[in-house]
């Protein structure tokens, strides 16, 4: 594939940090990449270089003549008075062909609008989303670079947005938190984050075959650490051995042992990176109560619109309830009513004594922006009351991932995943018996989802939770509250009984355009490997190759032993590129000593007739 946008050893600072140095990489046609990594490593900032709406400190980037790009950031913005028509039709230049406005409808059909003159202020964050690609398709980029744009969409529309970036003929940059999403649409994965030499790890493929290069190249390059630190010890014990000793060496050992102790040095801060994710653990009560709130025919209108009505829902300890629906089906409301904030209409809530519940709103309300971290953190002297003890302000700003020296920093100046783990911060102070969580994903990274995740687990109480992130919905919740955006509400053990709930009920409503259906219903498993051999022998060719897998293994465990000491010379430690090389070619050489003991497993449980 042509390569569109090549970048090499590009740099970006802010005065108080520096975001990334040395990055390489490459855009080619056709690719769809999911830029991932954790908050502040500089993602958005990187795309926005990249997009042209930014300028890097250092570093080039070259593009293909004629490339376009078009960058669509996380917030979408539009005049007031602006429809779907005005907001395409002001992004579109002369065109002898055609007039503005037949392109914009062009453009808009294609993305499902029918209503060309609606008011943009009424539409839906998904729809709103779709009027952002519109604006951007409007000028026929070859690169098209989305900036979260999973956030603050409901399922059915990152179905729909997954559909319409496999379906394009455009090349893609995404930087997303959504590991759904990244496993369904992603052909590359680029994770940008100081873990790695050059700032940057890559790996062909989705999300799960990226997980599984990167665990190998960290054990690699863990690997290598032990192998350097091992040489240092001697280098170290040789420099001790006084000057006599020393004057039979010459001077380039010196310099080579130099050398080895700041590569060691760099090898550790990289491989203590990932190491640091946001410490999240929820306070529960000790109440020993089986019921913690119970609904009993609950119904609620809100602006003329009915809801939901009749439903009955109790939460006990340890249930975890997915809430789903399309946005405006009532997911909030709901939990704005369990939380005490909203009466129904109709039917009776009923809350357990003193019932302890702690919500977390997606609006982020709860926060001041003219507050300093210090003050949103610890609004009363310097201590934190947790769990029995008292934390100094300064530790329980590190325990997610705040310096010391950002303590005085506005809060209206924290990134959107910053004030999100001041929220979990603040949450996390609070015991609870309920949780009620609203959206609590957007703008996390994915270390801090994995840390969210484990937590939510842990808790013993019950929660509600509303988000758009399919994997951790199907990771915790034990059953889900599906409203259908028409008054009803039903229980589903599982997420794709819902999904094929939906699938039954949008189908016949011909007059909603939501985009391409999803072929997720269609695609079958593949036969597990056991299946596939069961019951039949070696054929000729099979026989051979496990005659031959014993020398086979040996040559690549040979070979993997060999890449392993490449790691580490000097002279491919000093270089980022050569060392990432290295390191590729290291796991990749792993790998293969994996695969053939799986293959030889494999060969030897069809011959056994296993």
């Amino acid at each position: 594939m042509a390569s569109l946008i090549t970048v090499r050893n590009l740099a970006k600072s802010h005065p108080s940090n520096v975001l990334f140095e040395g990055v390489d990489l490459r855009v080619a046609t056709e690719d769809r990449i999911g830029l991932i990594g954790p908050n502040g490593a500089g993602k958005s900032t990187l795309m926005r270089i990249l997009a042209g709406v930014d300028t890097p400190d250092e570093g080039e980037i070259a593009r293909q003549k004629g490339t376009t790009q078009v960058y669509v950031p996380q917030d979408d913005r539009f005049a007031d008075d602006a429809t779907p028509m005005s907001a395409v039709a002001a992004e579109l230049t002369e065109d002898d062909r055609l007039d503005p406005e037949t392109r914009a409808a062009i453009v808009l059909s294609r993305l499902g609008f029918e209503d060309f003159e609606r008011s943009v202020s009424t539409l839906s964050g998904g729809w709103r989303k779709r009027l952002s690609l519109a604006c951007a398709l409007a000028h026929e980029p070859d690169v098209l670079m989305l900036d979260e744009p999973t956030n603050h969409l409901d399922l059915e529309g990152v179905v729909w947005l997954e559909q319409f970036v496999k379906q394009s003929n455009a090349t893609f940059m995404f930087v997303t938190h959504d590991r759904r999403f990244l496993e369904n649409t992603a052909t590359r994965v680029i994770e940008l984050s100081k873990a790695y030499p050059g700032g940057t790890f890559e790996a062909e493929g989705n999300y799960t075959n990226f997980i599984r290069r990167k665990e190998d190249f960290l054990e690699a390059q863990a690997a290598a650490q032990s192998v350097l630190a091992n040489r240092v010890r001697r280098d170290t014990a040789w420099l001790r051995q006084g000057i006599q000793g020393r004057q039979t060496r010459n001077k380039t050992q010196v310099d080579d042992a130099t050398t080895r102790r700041g590569e060691l040095k760099a090898i550790k801060e990289r491989n203590a990176a990932p190491t640091k994710a946001t410490t999240i653990d929820f306070q529960a009560t000790d109440r020993k109560t089986k019921r913690l709130l119970a609904l009993h025919g609950v119904a609620k209108s809100m602006g003329g619109k009915r809801l939901f009505d009749g439903l009955d829902l109790t939460l006990t300890p340890g249930r975890r309830l997915g809430l789903v629906g399309v946005n405006g089906s009532g997911k909030t409301t709901l939990l704005r009513m369990m939380a005490g904030e909203l009466e129904p209409d109709a039917g009776t809530i009923k809350r357990a004594a003193d019932l302890r519940t702690v919500v977390f709103s997606q609006h982020r309300g709860t926060l001041v922006a003219e507050q300093t971290l210090q003050e949103a953190l610890c609004p009363v002297g310097d201590m934190v009351d947790f769990q029995g003890r008292t934390v100094h302000v300064s530790g329980w700003a590190k325990r997610f991932l705040f310096q010391p020296d950002q303590l005085s920093t506005f809060v209206g100046n924290l990134s959107g995943g910053e004030q999100a783990r001041v929220l979990i911060a603040n949450l996390m102070l609070d015991p609870a018996d309920v949780l009620l969580l609203d959206e609590p994903t957007n703008d996390l990274d994915i270390p801090s989802l994995e840390v969210l995740e484990e937590a939510l687990l842990d808790f013993p109480g019950a929660l509600v939770l509303v988000t758009h992130d399919r994997f951790m919905l199907e990771r915790i919740a034990t059953e889900y509250v599906g409203l259908d955006d028409a008054g009803g509400a039903k229980i589903f053990q599982t997420h794709q009984q819902w999904i094929d709930h939906r699938a039954r009920e949008v189908k016949p409503a011909s007059t909603r355009r939501s985009g391409p259906k999803s072929d997720a219903d269609s695609t079958s498993p593949a036969p597990a490997a056991g299946d596939r051999t069961r019951g039949r022998k070696l054929s000729y060719k099979e026989q051979r190759e496990y005659d031959g897998m014993e020398e086979a293994i040996l040559a690549a465990e040979t070979d993997a032993e060999r890449l392993e000491a490449a790691t580490t010379d000097p002279a491919i430690a000093s270089d980022h590129e050569k060392a990432a090389t290295a390191f590729e070619a290291l796991s990749s050489g792993q790998e293969k000593v994996r695969a053939l003991y799986a293959r030889w497993a494999e060969l030897e449980s069809i011959q056994s007739g296993g």
